[in-house]
C-alpha cells in the first residue's frame, strides 16, 4: 500500500487575486455604462491575466513559456512578498473586481466568456472569505511549504532563452526578502496566537538544514548546482550564449547560493526558533477562534465542493461503509489471500516507469478522448512510437536526496500553456514504488491522470479560443479528484494485464484498491473530526486502530499530518466522489446516450471549475443559464452560511 500521493506541484498555480489593479476596474466600468458588457470583462479578464503574472515571475515562468507572445515584452523578475500593505490592497481591489463583476449582465456575454463569468464570482467570491482569515495559513507548512516548493521549482525552471537565465539570477538574489516577508508574517501570526504547533517547527528546521546542505553548496555538488549548469548546456549547444557567458552564469549561481539562499534558509530557521513555543494549539482548527469557518472555506476553495458538511460527511460514510463490506466479503470468499507469497504479490508485467506509461497509453484507448482529436489543423503532437518504449512527452526524473523526505511519492509538474510537449513526473526513490504500486502512481501522475488531463484542457482550450483567465482558476478537487478516479481505475487495467501471469491478480488487486479507498476515505471523515469537531490525537488513535492501524508511530504521524494540512484529503477523496456523483447524473440525463467515453469528454472540457458549474452545465448544455439556474450560484446556495 503506497502512502499517500500529495504531487503539491501538480496542481496549476493559483491565482494572486492581489494583483488585480484598480485601473482594471475604471476602464471596465467606462465600458459597462456604455453598454459593452462583453468587451469590459473580456478587458477585464486580459487585465486580470497579466497582472497576475507580472506579480509573481516564478509563477509566470510556469504558466507561459514565452511572456512576449502575451504583450509582456518588458517585466521586472519578482517574487511574491508577503506584507500588510500588500494584503489591505489586495482586499481593496478584490472587493473593486467582485463590484465590476456583480455589475455585469451576464446575459450580454459570449457563450465561452458567460461561462469564465460564473467560474470567476463564486471562486472570488470564495477567495475574499479566505482573505478575511489571512493569518490562518501556514506558508512553511512541512508538507507544501515555501521552503521545500521553492528549491524544486527553481530546480525546474526552464531556460528556453538567455533571458530566463538572468530572470532565475535575480529570482535567487530575491530569496532573503522573500523569507524576510515570511518572518514577519509569522511573528504577525504568533501575536494572534496563530502560529504552528511546536512538533510542526522541528520539522520545518530540520528542513531547512537539510535542503540547504552548506557542504554540498561549498563543493558546487547541491542540485541547484548540478541542475542549473545542465539547463545551461542547451542554450551553450545552440549559441544563445557563450562559453565565457555560461561560465560567469555558473559562478554567479553558486555566489547567490551560499551568499544569499544559503543564509536565508539558516535566518528562516532562527526566526522559527526563537518563535517556537508561541503555539497555542497543537490539535486541528476547531481550537482557533475562527478555526471551523476557515475550515470551511479550505474545503471549498481545496476541493470545489459546496455542499454542507453534514452532505459531505454522508458520501464518505457512505462510501466507506460500502467499500469495507465489499472488502470483508471478499476476504472470506479468499481466505488464502493472506498466505499469497510475497514474490508473487510484487509480480508485474513492467519495471520500467517507461513503459507503464507507454501501456497506460494504450489501455485507456477508447474509454478517454484521444489527444489528437483536440488539435487544431496542422498542428502535431509528439507521441511515443508503437514499439520503441520512449515516452518523449514525458521525463521521469528522481527526486533530490535532499528532498526525499519532504515530497510525496511522486509529483507532475504542470507546464506552461504554451509549451505543453515537455513534461515532467518526479519519483521519489525513497518510498522505492514498483510494480502495481508504481503503476497506478504513474496512471494519477501521467495518463490517464494528470498529464493528459492538464494537456487535453490546454489543447481545447487553444483550439476554441477560451478564456486565458480560466487557465490560471485552481480548482483541487477538480484536478485531484480526475487523478484519483483514473488511479483506481487503473487498478482494471493491472486486473486485465496480468491476468495470465498472476491469475490471483483480480482478487488481490481489487483487495488492494479497496483498501486505498477505505484509508483514504478514513483520513478524510479523520480530517473532519479534527478541524469540524475538534478531536484530539487519542480520539484518532481509537478511529485508526478500528481498522488495524494501531502503531503509536504511525497513528501519530498521520494526526500531524492531518493537522498540519487540513482538507488536504478531501481534496482529493471528496473531489472523486464529487466525480462518481457527476457520473450518476450523467447517467440519468443522457439514458441511453451514456458512455464513458462522453463523460470523460465533458469533464475534461468543461474544467477546470468546481463541482456547482459542472453539474449546471451537465444540466443545461446551452449557451447561458435561466435566471433560476443562475441563482444556484450565489454565496449562500454555495454553502457559505457560517
Amino acid at each position: 500500500m503506497k502512502k499517500f500521493n500529495f504531487p503539491t506541484l501538480s496542481t496549476k498555480r493559483k491565482a494572486v487575486l492581489c494583483s488585480a489593479l484598480c485601473f482594471i476596474l475604471l476602464s471596465g466600468t467606462v465600458l459597462f455604462f456604455a453598454g459593452r458588457d462583453a468587451r469590459a470583462f473580456q478587458d477585464f479578464c486580459d487585465e486580470f491575466f497579466l497582472s497576475e503574472l507580472t506579480g509573481n515571475t516564478l509563477n509566470m515562468h510556469y504558466t507561459v513559456a514565452f511572456p512576449a507572445n502575451y504583450g509582456l515584452d518588458t517585466y521586472t523578475p519578482v517574487l511574491p512578498s508577503y506584507s500588510k500593505e500588500r494584503t489591505e490592497n489586495a482586499k481593496e481591489e478584490l472587493n473593486a473586481s467582485l463590484d465590476f463583476l456583480h455589475g455585469l449582465n451576464e446575459k450580454k456575454l459570449k457563450d465561452g466568456d458567460a461561462y469564465t463569468y460564473r467560474l470567476l464570482l463564486p471562486y472570488l467570491e470564495c477567495e475574499k472569505e479566505g482573505m478575511e482569515m489571512y493569518y490562518y495559513s501556514n506558508p512553511l507548512s512541512p508538507s507544501s511549504g515555501a521552503q521545500s516548493q521553492l528549491p524544486i521549482l527553481l530546480a525546474e525552471y526552464t531556460f528556453r532563452t538567455k533571458q530566463d537565465v538572468e530572470d532565475y539570477l535575480s529570482l535567487l538574489e530575491q530569496t532573503d526578502t522573500y523569507f524576510e516577508g515570511i518572518a514577519d508574517y509569522l511573528k504577525d501570526q504568533s501575536a494572534l496566537g496563530l502560529f504552528m504547533p511546536d512538533y510542526s517547527v522541528d520539522k520545518v528546521i530540520r528542513q531547512c538544514d537539510t535542503i540547504m546542505d552548506s557542504s554540498l553548496l561549498e563543493s558546487e555538488k547541491h542540485f541547484l548546482n548540478t541542475t542549473f549548469e545542465e539547463r545551461l548546456e542547451p542554450l551553450l549547444r545552440d549559441g544563445l550564449i557563450t562559453e565565457e557567458e555560461k561560465t560567469g552564469y555558473l559562478s554567479e549561481n553558486s555566489r547567490l547560493l551560499t551568499t544569499v539562499m544559503l543564509p536565508a534558509y539558516r535566518k528562516i530557521g532562527d526566526e522559527l526558533l526563537l518563535l517556537k513555543g508561541s503555539g497555542t494549539n497543537e490539535n486541528g482548527l476547531f481550537h482557533y477562534p475562527e478555526g471551523r469557518k476557515y475550515y470551511l472555506y479550505l474545503i471549498h476553495s481545496n476541493t470545489g465542493s459546496y455542499r454542507d458538511i453534514d452532505d459531505i460527511k454522508m458520501m464518505l460514510f457512505r462510501d466507506f461503509n460500502d467499500n469495507l463490506e465489499s472488502l470483508t466479503a471478499l476476504l472470506r470468499k479468499n481466505p488464502g489471500l493472506a498466505s499469497l507469497p510475497g514474490s508473487s504479490a510484487d509480480a508485474f508485467a513492467y519495471t520500467k516507469p517507461s513503459d507503464m506509461l507507454q501501456n497506460l497509453q494504450q489501455v485507456m484507448s477508447g474509454q478517454f478522448p484521444d489527444l489528437k482529436e483536440v488539435l487544431q489543423a496542422g498542428e502535431t503532437f509528439s507521441e511515443p512510437e508503437a514499439d520503441s518504449g520512449e515516452m518523449p512527452v514525458c521525463t521521469i526524473k528522481y527526486i533530490s536526496e535532499n528532498l526525499e523526505e519532504y515530497c510525496s511519492p511522486a509529483f507532475y509538474l504542470t507546464p506552461p500553456m504554451d509549451d505543453i510537449h515537455e513534461n515532467v513526473i518526479y519519483i521519489n526513490r525513497q518510498n522505492n514504488p514498483h510494480g502495481i504500486e508504481l503503476y497506478t502512481t504513474l496512471a494519477h501522475e501521467g495518463y490517464p491522470g494528470h498529464l493528459y488531463q492538464t494537456v487535453y484542457s490546454q489543447l481545447y482550450f487553444r483550439k476554441t479560443g477560451a478564456n486565458l483567465l480560466r487557465s490560471l482558476l485552481n480548482y483541487g478537487g477538480y484536478v485531484e479528484g480526475w487523478a484519483m478516479y483514473v488511479e483506481l481505475e487503473s487498478y482494471d487495467y493491472a486486473k486485465s494485464l496480468m491476468k495470465e501471469d498472476l491469475p490471483e491478480a483480480e482478487i488481490l488487486y481489487e483487495v488492494y484498491k479497496l483498501d486505498r479507498q477505505i484509508q483514504l476515505c478514513l483520513y478524510s471523515l479523520i480530517d473532519i473530526a479534527v478541524h469540524y469537531e475538534g478531536a484530539g490525537y487519542s480520539e484518532v488513535h481509537k478511529m485508526l486502530s478500528s481498522v488495524g492501524i494501531s502503531m503509536p508511530a504511525t497513528t501519530r504521524s498521520i494526526y500531524e499530518y492531518i493537522v498540519e494540512e487540513p482538507a488536504t484529503y478531501l481534496k482529493y477523496y471528496l473531489g472523486y466522489l464529487e466525480i462518481l456523483a457527476l457520473k450518476q447524473e450523467a447517467m440519468k440525463i443522457w439514458g441511453d446516450a451514456y458512455s464513458d467515453y462522453r463523460f470523460h469528454q465533458f469533464y475534461l472540457e468543461n474544467g477546470p471549475a468546481d463541482f456547482t458549474n459542472l453539474k449546471l452545465q451537465l444540466e443545461m448544455p446551452v449557451s447561458h443559464l435561466t435566471q433560476a439556474q443562475s441563482e444556484k450560484l450565489s454565496p449562500a446556495l454555495y454553502g457559505r452560511g457560517y
